[in-house]
């Protein structure tokens, strides 16, 4: 018999969209030969998701699942909207999600992980393609914890239990009541859907982030003396800050004070500590490029056909 190694199943995997398993299988039934192997899977109708694996997925779903102090979201897209009211897609991505806060938000891992009713999540994904007849993808996930304290979770454009267009998850550190945190907790996560910040505060943005937008304040003010451009600088910088770093955020449920400071006054109201240590806020399709009228044209073509 000849030796099927992981390369192998994931070269056919790549070529096919076929599952793990099944990628396996095949390269047995074939002794490891490659093309041979595709064609053993066309025929089982297990490489359908290969026709369509070229083409733009960026519609589909944010799943969030959540547990005392841990919180996960996911993004499993597809080709058009149609298919986000799909009961059998939903359950698919609210299924990713459990299973995403039970093993992490690593995709790999994810995508090997054991599936409700067998296989995988890659063979779950396969089979949803081979039923709905769209290229679906696992495209990310993100968890946070919290130590002591609870995750604040608010989805947007709610579709179906768990599942929506935006997905936001907050985690807030403090020894405080957990049904009191919540609430504040879900007000936190609604300004993130909102407000959409870069990064927690100042020194938690990326530096490259922070040195293009130095690089373009002061190229705005070249030829006046350097001392006066590093002060306009500083001080261009600490507008952007508050546009783009969470905690210094106008709160968008009183504009007149920051994210921070409401937090402070949320502390101090139920004497206890508080923080927020971080956030998670997936938007569905955002930064995929997308084939604008491809699918418009598809549907032409048929009717034409």
């Amino acid at each position: 018999m000849a030796v099927i190694s992981a390369s192998m199943v994931k070269e056919l995997r790549e070529k096919t969209g076929a599952g793990m398993m099944d990628c396996k299988a095949a390269l047995n039934e074939t002794k490891g030969e490659m093309e041979p192997a595709v064609d053993w899977l066309r025929k089982k109708g297990l490489a359908k998701a290969a026709k369509k694996s070229g083409r733009v997925a960026a519609e589909g779903l944010v799943g969030l699942a959540h547990r005392g102090d841990r919180g996960v979201v996911v993004e499993v897209n597809s080709e058009t909207d149609f298919v986000a009211r799909n009961e059998s897609f939903q359950n698919l991505v609210r299924n990713i999600a459990r299973i995403a806060l039970e093993t992490g938000d690593d995709v790999e891992a994810l995508r090997s992980a054991a599936y409700p009713g067998g296989g995988t999540v890659a063979d779950a994904l396969s089979n949803a393609v081979a039923t709905i007849g769209e290229n679906i993808t696992l495209r990310r996930a993100r968890g946070l914890r919290v130590t002591n304290g609870i995750i604040g979770t608010y989805i947007h454009n709610l579709v179906a239990e768990g599942l929506g267009k935006i997905a936001v998850l907050v985690a807030l550190e403090s020894p405080g009541k957990h049904a009191d945190l919540a609430g504040f907790g879900r007000e936190i996560a609604m300004h993130v859907a909102a407000a959409n910040p870069l990064a927690l505060d100042s020194t938690s943005l990326d530096k490259e982030t922070v040195a293009r937008e130095r690089a373009i304040l002061s190229e705005k003010h070249q030829g006046k003396p350097a001392h006066v451009i590093e002060k306009i600088v500083e001080s261009g910088l600490k507008t952007y800050y508050k546009e783009v770093c969470l905690i210094d955020q106008a709160y968008v449920r009183d504009p007149s004070k920051t994210v921070g400071q409401a937090v402070q006054e949320f502390g101090n109201r139920t004497k206890q500590p508080l923080r927020i240590a971080g956030f998670v806020r997936f938007a569905l399709g955002e930064g995929i490029e997308k084939n604008e009228g491809d699918f418009a044209a598809e549907v032409a073509a048929a009717v034409k056909g």
